[in-house]
C-alpha cells in the first residue's frame, strides 16, 4: 500500500521530477548528440578515450549523484512502491509463475538463448564483415585494447546507476506524483529510451524496449542487484564481447588508426606512429 501523501510533498515532487526530467531531455538531445557528432569524427583513439573517460565521469556523477539524491527524499516509498507494482495482475501471475520450476528454467534458457544469439551475430558478422545494430551505436564499439578497458567500464557504471536511477530512483519519485505504481515505472522506462536520443529514432525505440524489459525483470524479480547485472551484462556484449569477437580489437595496440566503418578486421591493420600530440599523421 502506497503511503498517502498531503498536497505539499506531492507539489515538491512534481517540481523536482520536472526539474530533472527536463534536464536529462535536454541533455539528450542538445549536448549528447551535439558530443557524439563530434566523437565520430574523431580518428585519434587519444581524443576517443578522452571522450570516453569524460562520459563515464558524467554519467557517474550526474545519474548516481541524481539517483542517490532522489533515493534520499523518497527512500519510504521504495518498498511500497514495489510491492503495490508486484500487486498489479499481469505482474501477480508473473511471479507465481516464476515462484516454481518455471522460474529456473526460464533464467536458464534465457541465458542460453543469449549465449546462442551472440554466438550466430558474431559469426555472421565474420561472415559479412559488419554487424547488424539497432541504432547509430557503431562509432562507440571500441577500436583497441585500451578503448576495450573504458568500453568494460560505462557498460559496468550504466548498469549501476542507470539501473538506480530508472528503475529505483525515479519511479519513486513519480510515484508520488501520480498515486499509481505502473504508470511511474512506464514514464521512467520511456526518460530512459528518450535518453538515448543520439542514436537515432531506431535507437531510442530499441532502448525504451530494453528499458521496458528491465523494468519487468526488478518488479517480477524484486531485484535491483539482478537488473544491474543484467543490464551490465547486456552493454558488455555489444561494447567488449563483439569488438573481441568479431574485430579482434584486444590484440590492437592503441596507436592504431582506423577507418570510419569498422568493416575490415583489426589485426590486418598495422600500426602507424604517432606524433607527439597524440594525433597520427595524415598522408
Amino acid at each position: 500500500m502506497l503511503p498517502e501523501l498531503g498536497w505539499m510533498p506531492r507539489l515538491a515532487a512534481a517540481l523536482l521530477a520536472i526539474g530533472l526530467l527536463t534536464l536529462f531531455v535536454v541533455r539528450a538531445v542538445r549536448k549528447d548528440r551535439r558530443e557524439f557528432a563530434r566523437f565520430r569524427r574523431y580518428r585519434s583513439t587519444a581524443r576517443r578515450q578522452a571522450m570516453m573517460r569524460r562520459w563515464l565521469i558524467e554519467s557517474a556523477l550526474l545519474f548516481g549523484g541524481s539517483a542517490a539524491i532522489v533515493l534520499v527524499l523518497t527512500w519510504p516509498v521504495v518498498a511500497p512502491l514495489l510491492s503495490a507494482a508486484q500487486a498489479v495482475p499481469p505482474i501477480a501471475w508473473l511471479r507465481d509463475a516464476l515462484a516454481g520450476g518455471l522460474g529456473i528454467a526460464l533464467l536458464i534458457g534465457a541465458g542460453l538463448g543469449l549465449v546462442l544469439l551472440t554466438w550466430l551475430g558474431v559469426r555472421s558478422a565474420r561472415r559479412e564483415g559488419g554487424v547488424i545494430m539497432l541504432g547509430d551505436i557503431a562509432a562507440l564499439l571500441p577500436r583497441n585494447r585500451p578503448e576495450l578497458g573504458w568500453g568494460a567500464a560505462l557498460s559496468v557504471n550504466a548498469g549501476i546507476v542507470e539501473e538506480l536511477l530508472f528503475r529505483l530512483a525515479l519511479p519513486a519519485l513519480l510515484v508520488v506524483v501520480t498515486g499509481e505504481p505502473v504508470s511511474a515505472f512506464l514514464l521512467a522506462a520511456l526518460v530512459f529510451g528518450a535518453l538515448h536520443a543520439y542514436q537515432g529514432w531506431v535507437g531510442v525505440l530499441a532502448t525504451s524496449v530494453v528499458g521496458l524489459l528491465f523494468t519487468v525483470l526488478y518488479v517480477a524479480s524484486g531485484s535491483i542487484v539482478l537488473a544491474m547485472l543484467v543490464h551490465a551484462l547486456f552493454d558488455l556484449r555489444t561494447l567488449v564481447v563483439i569488438p573481441v569477437a568479431v574485430y579482434r580489437v584486444h590484440t590492437v595496440p592503441g596507436s592504431v588508426r582506423f577507418p570510419k566503418a569498422l568493416a575490415v578486421a583489426a589485426p590486418t591493420l598495422s600500426p602507424e606512429p604517432e606524433t607527439p600530440d597524440g594525433e597520427l599523421p595524415t598522408s
